[in-house]
């Protein structure tokens, strides 16, 4: 039987209820109206509202600003939540405070605001900001303005019909600008300098692996076996700010599932490597750890990475590199790009594909290829 409904907007049919949520200085009510695909499910929309109410949770819906419901969304709903990332939590305030606070959509009525809107808002924003930085606000907007049509605050996400400006030919070759390479020689530079330390294994195991700073920082001895030559990726371990309320944060080391479904992932190590970390003494516990048996900081390891090209005489580039010059080396010896992808821990090929830097050398030879053609 199909469900019964009232109302239709944009094609689509609904079940539409009003209540009374408060009143005006006059007395006069203040009414709302909400939305769902049948009875039960508007009425059950109204009765949660109604208690947040209650609750404290809920700001008048017909004068709430975009800056004002975004922070209670932030500090009310998702602050502390079990299924929020803390990095995540960190990454969407820093949107908010960065981005949206102090713009001038900030104290716009959410109940006018449009597409239109938020389109000019990201013209001028492209002025100075990249299609990369608006792209990462869009998306974030638009998982608040989701909630907000949950909350029947609105009944169309005005992120939905935006052009963010950028020309996607020069935004692939920047991203490709940002693929730092080592050359052979540098790595040999590398590889004379830290002989013998404390770095050299990180170096060479990310190296051989291509983990991310912080799956490798991660790293555990459950995680490797020494006899089937390979390591399980399972999280990844991050300082982050921890909100204890809006006006107070502190840093926090913590451990954290990888970056994506695709980043739990099991990945061989070369026959080389392993001499490395049967040297090791300790076999429990973290692979890499400071005095007291902690994580090592990223930055220290990014400080100390700095210094070792400045001291071997190379071009600084970032700690990642590593994990790119993993990548670049096996595409350029054969191995087949899902494969590589696999390892990398990519969700798609079409990252992957950044790290192809062909030489002219295998151009010409796969030119050649087809010399028997003619």
């Amino acid at each position: 039987m199909a469900k019964k409904t009232n109302f239709e907007v944009n094609g689509k049919e609904y079940f539409r209820v009003t209540r009374t949520i408060g009143h005006k200085a006059d007395g006069s009510p203040v009414r709302k109206t909400f939305y769902g695909t049948g009875i039960k499910e508007a009425n059950e929309k109204a009765d949660k509202y109604l208690n947040d109410i209650k609750n404290g949770l809920i700001v008048n819906f017909d004068t709430v600003t975009i800056s004002e419901l975004m922070y209670s969304w932030l500090f009310d709903f998702l602050h502390n939540s079990s299924k929020l990332k803390p990095s995540t939590f960190q990454r969407y305030e820093s949107i908010y405070r960065n981005y949206i606070k102090p713009s001038e959509i900030a104290g716009t009525k959410l109940s006018t605001f449009n597409s239109l809107q938020l389109q000019k808002f990201y013209n001028d924003l492209s002025k100075d900001h990249t299609y990369t930085q608006i792209k990462t606000l869009n998306t974030i907007l638009k998982v608040f303005f989701n909630w907000c049509i949950d909350n029947d605050y609105m009944l169309k996400n005005p992120c939905l019909h935006v052009n963010i400006k950028g020309n996607k030919t020069d935004i692939i070759n920047n991203r490709k600008k940002d693929v730092e390479i080592l050359s052979e020689e540098e790595i040999e530079s590398i590889k004379k300098y830290i002989k013998n330390t404390d770095f050299e294994l990180l170096f060479l195991l990310d190296l051989s692996t291509g983990l991310r700073q912080g799956e490798l920082l991660a790293l555990d001895w459950e995680h490797i076996d020494l006899i089937k030559k390979e390591l399980k990726v399972d999280k990844s371990v991050k300082e982050v700010y921890i909100f204890d309320d809006p006006d107070n944060k502190h840093i926090e080391t913590i451990f954290q599932a990888p970056k994506t479904l695709n980043s739990f992932r099991t990945v061989s190590i070369p026959n080389s490597i392993i001499p490395l970390l049967k040297r090791k003494k300790q076999k429990n516990g973290l692979l890499f750890h400071d005095d007291e048996g902690q994580p090592l900081k990223a930055k220290n390891v990014s400080t100390y990475w700095r210094n070792i090209l400045k001291v071997c005489n190379i071009p600084h580039k970032k700690f990642h590199a590593i994990r790119h010059t993993y990548a670049s080396i096996l595409l350029k010896n054969g191995v087949d790009i899902e494969t590589v992808a696999e390892l990398m821990g990519h969700t798609s090929i079409g990252i992957t594909q950044l790290y192809l830097h062909s030489s002219s050398s295998q151009k010409n030879d796969a030119v050649n290829r087809l010399n028997y053609l003619f």
